[in-house]
């Protein structure tokens, strides 16, 4: 199978053609704006490096959140588009799913984790690869409280393990890979792997956004308060 990976969810923007696990051509620029601007031309330079062209795509996989609003949106537009053209499945993948699939060690217990912000961290907790939860927001104080009840060596991968790590140093943990993105072979291997009918290519929102709609129109008078 022939796929082409695509993130632009956190701080890299990133695309990548595999087949059958093997990297034919790959980018990844490390970046915290401007994936809109760059994602086009790294699609572009990837494929062509693969060879072939578009039409050998089997399959792209897309990370879906949680991570930026604005970010992930610009991925999974991209993605979709580029799939109805060319009447090809897109299967949405967990950033953090991502994260945890880049980290090493086999057997370790493993914390994927993305600064929220606003004292919270998207998380998600691993056992020897097998999830123990769905993707969360959470608190640093339930995070912590989470991971320690996992017990000793669990390696926390991700952004948020600074942020976890800065405000409980206390914590022993085996190990800290504070990755800015999922590794492309990560996402290839989870890409292959997904069914596409159980992950659709839509945004992971854990939260809502800071944006809020105006509570009137322009023109419109300020409601006093009665």
């Amino acid at each position: 199978m022939r796929l082409l990976v695509i993130d632009t969810a956190l701080g890299a923007c990133t695309a990548a053609v595999f087949e059958d696990g093997r990297p034919l051509a790959l980018r990844f620029e490390p970046m915290t704006k401007g994936h809109q601007e760059r994602l086009g031309g790294l699609v572009r330079d990837v494929v062509a490096e693969a060879g072939g062209g578009f039409d050998r795509l089997d399959r792209i996989g897309v990370t879906v959140g949680p991570g930026s609003f604005t970010g992930l949106r610009v991925g999974l537009a991209f993605a979709q588009g580029l799939g109805a053209a060319l009447d090809r499945p897109v299967v949405g993948l967990s950033t953090l799913d991502g994260l945890a699939a880049s980290s090493e060690g086999e057997g370790a217990a493993t914390a994927a984790l993305i600064d929220a912000r606003r004292g919270q961290v998207y998380a998600k907790l691993f056992h020897a690869r097998q999830p123990l939860g769905p993707d969360e927001a959470l608190s640093l104080d339930e995070a912590a409280r989470r991971i320690s009840g996992m017990g000793g060596g669990v390696r926390l991968v991700g952004g948020g393990a600074a942020v976890l790590t800065e405000a409980f140093p206390d914590l022993a943990f085996a190990a800290l890979d504070p990755r800015v993105a999922p590794a492309p072979e990560a996402l290839a291997a989870l890409a292959q792997a997904a069914d596409p009918a159980l992950h659709p290519a839509r945004p992971l929102y854990l939260r809502a956004p800071d944006a809020t709609p105006p509570s009137r129109l322009p023109g419109q008078p300020r409601q006093t308060a009665t």
